[in-house]
């Protein structure tokens, strides 16, 4: 067997360029996020204050546009989308009917009805109990 040579720890200026290079990289893909959103799947709790609170109701503009993104990012991807987004959504994607249904249909309405062997085999069963 041949015996694996030691590495040598690297010196202190070694170590400052690896530093100095690792901030780098850090900072070469850092992106400031300055606004804030509601993550859409996690449930919001709105607590409401204590009954005997002397504070002023705070008032919200109903047509914000923060309020707005919250209801889009709440609503169903059908709603959201023009397209599904992920191989996921394509199945059930469409959910209306490609034919109209009508009652009179015989291709896709099967009533119940009866026979000359069905009326045999229900009075057969009748008699043996």
């Amino acid at each position: 067997m041949t015996a694996k040579p030691e590495r040598a720890k690297p010196d202190l200026v070694h170590q400052m360029a690896i530093h100095v290079e690792t901030i780098q990289k850090e900072q070469r893909h850092q992106r400031l996020h300055t606004e804030f959103s509601i993550n859409p799947h996690r449930a919001l709790h709105v607590l409401p204050d204590k009954p005997m609170s002397k504070k002023p109701k705070e008032v919200i503009a109903d047509n914000s546009d923060f309020i707005n993104a919250f209801h889009k990012a709440r609503q169903e991807p059908t709603k959201k989308y023009a397209t599904p987004q992920t191989e996921s959504q394509e199945i059930g994607w469409v959910s209306t009917s490609l034919i109209p249904s009508s009652r009179n249909d015989d291709r896709f309405n099967f009533y119940r009805f009866s026979t000359d062997v069905t009326i045999h085999n229900e009075l057969a069963l009748r008699s043996s109990s």
